[in-house]
């Protein structure tokens, strides 16, 4: 059974980089900006059973993207309030802010308002933090993770912000440079990148279907993942887009990672 998971998704991933890669786009700049440091107590609720009682430390950031048709923002980080909280907030996660994203933002000379289109894989507090930073944006985010209610209920994002829902993956600017891609598993409509550079070429991010290096080399599913078997399928299709694509795979809260990568106003071309 598991080799029948693994072998669809490896199809499904072939798959969905033919048309992007037929269409030779590329995006112009990527901007990388911290949006979060956060520390925890125990590493095995990624990794139940490994790590018992140990102590790290991760980040979260924020993926600004220029293209010819407009700004793209891919995570919006753990909300720039979180910068009037020296001591953090969390409750098993303690997340402090050393820069807020409009700061950085500014910068580099761009306005909340020239961001036309923001994304994030998915819903949870590191993420989403600053979506209200863009009320004009236009919300690209999955069906499922939009309707996905909060756990007292209600909607995850104000009704009024502009959304389109996606059911699978989108080719953000039509010329396959900005590929989102449907990883549930981790949540119910998580969601990966693809992005294509002229000179860094094409870099995977993989949001959370996978959170640190050693959980994608082993396949580790953390603990409070929504579907154990989906997200393992995730990570078999990001494995297969990475085979054809020979992209970088850049892993989200992986600080030894996220340490070797040059930081706004710097930037990938």
């Amino acid at each position: 059974m598991h080799r029948l998971c693994v072998v669809t998704a490896l199809v499904a991933g072939m798959a969905v980089l033919v048309a992007p890669a037929a269409a030779q786009g590329t995006a112009e700049r990527l901007y990388v900006m911290e949006c979060g440091q956060g520390a925890v107590p125990d590493l095995s609720r990624w990794s139940p059973g490994v790590n018992v009682g140990k102590k790290t430390e991760y980040v979260t950031n924020c993926y600004l993207v220029r293209h010819a048709q407009g700004w793209m923002l891919w995570e919006t980080g753990a909300g720039d309030d979180l910068i009037k909280v020296p001591e953090g907030r969390g409750s098993f996660t303690r997340w402090r802010l050393r820069r807020t994203l409009s700061s950085q933002l500014e910068e580099i000379g761009v306005k909340p308002a020239d961001v036309k289109i923001i994304a994030a894989s998915h819903t949870h507090f590191d993420h989403i933090g600053n979506v209200n930073l863009f009320p004009q944006a236009m919300l690209l985010v999955q069906k499922a993770e939009y309707e996905w209610p909060q756990p007292l209920g209600g909607p995850r994002f104000k009704p009024e912000h502009p959304v389109t829902k996606l059911e699978g993956d989108h080719d953000v600017f039509g010329d396959g440079s900005a590929v989102l891609l449907s990883t549930p598993g981790h949540t119910p409509g998580h969601q990966s990148f693809l992005l294509r550079l002229p000179r860094a070429g094409p870099i995977l991010f993989t949001g959370d279907a996978v959170h640190f290096r050693e959980n994608w080399d082993f396949r580790r599913v953390p603990s409070f993942n929504t579907n154990r078997e989906q997200s393992l399928q995730s990570m078999e299709r990001l494995a297969a887009i990475l085979a054809s694509t020979k992209a970088q795979l850049w892993i989200h809260h992986d600080k030894p990672q996220n340490d070797s990568q040059k930081k706004s106003p710097a930037f990938y071309d």
